[in-house]
């Protein structure tokens, strides 16, 4: 059964839903009034949503981006990690210490879901009131190219995410499609039945 409020208009290849709302930024300022539209506007955005602050698995996660985050800056895309804990909470954990649970200083900006709007909106609200461990890739057009949804204690691989971005940005400039293991570097294939027999063929030489 499908989480309630689940909301089936956002999906791959359908536009994201913008919302406003309080973010903590990198530098550890509050911004009241920061917009998704405005902070996407002609890159990448990458949503990271997260059950809660001050967790197991989480600090995990939001660690792992931190180490990544050039990665994803070279590819011109911002990571915005998301939970339903309030903007106290989220300055708390990043001025915790690592060895005492928090995350410290990351490099991208952690939005407060305090009333659970966004993630009811996208489709992560668990039944227990926290969001389960939702990736959504935008692209510069501010579409949705790509969902994960894991479920509470399963972690997620930040590289995965980078290979998506990369092929979303190959299948832009090359107009190639990214085959099953693909990453950059690797030979793609044209989306035609030629296309598909060459890389075929490729795979066997």
């Amino acid at each position: 059964m499908l989480y309630e409020g689940f909301d089936m208009s956002i999906f791959v290849g359908r536009p994201a839903l913008d919302f406003t709302c309080t973010a903590v930024m990198p530098n550890n300022n509050i911004d009241s009034a920061f917009n998704l539209r405005n902070n996407a506007k002609g890159k990448y955005c990458m949503l990271l949503f997260y059950p809660l602050d001050f967790t197991f698995v989480c600090p995990s996660e939001l660690i792992s981006m931190n180490n990544k985050i050039e990665d994803f800056n070279s590819r011109d895309c911002s990571v915005l990690a998301i939970s339903v804990d309030s903007h106290f909470s989220h300055l708390a954990w990043k001025n915790t210490a690592l060895k005492d649970g928090g995350i410290g200083k990351v490099n991208f900006p952690m939005i407060s879901d305090l009333k659970k709007d966004i993630s009811s909106a996208y489709g992560v609200l668990h039944p227990d009131g926290i969001a389960v461990r939702g990736t959504f890739i935008i692209d510069r057009d501010f579409i949705v190219r790509h969902i994960l949804i894991n479920d509470l204690p399963l972690g997620r691989n930040m590289e995965e995410s980078l290979r998506v971005i990369d092929s979303i940005e190959h299948h832009a400039k090359y107009g190639e499609v990214c085959p099953a293991d693909w990453s950059k570097g690797k030979p793609a294939m044209s989306p035609t039945s030629e296309g598909v027999k060459d890389y075929m063929n490729s795979l066997s030489r």
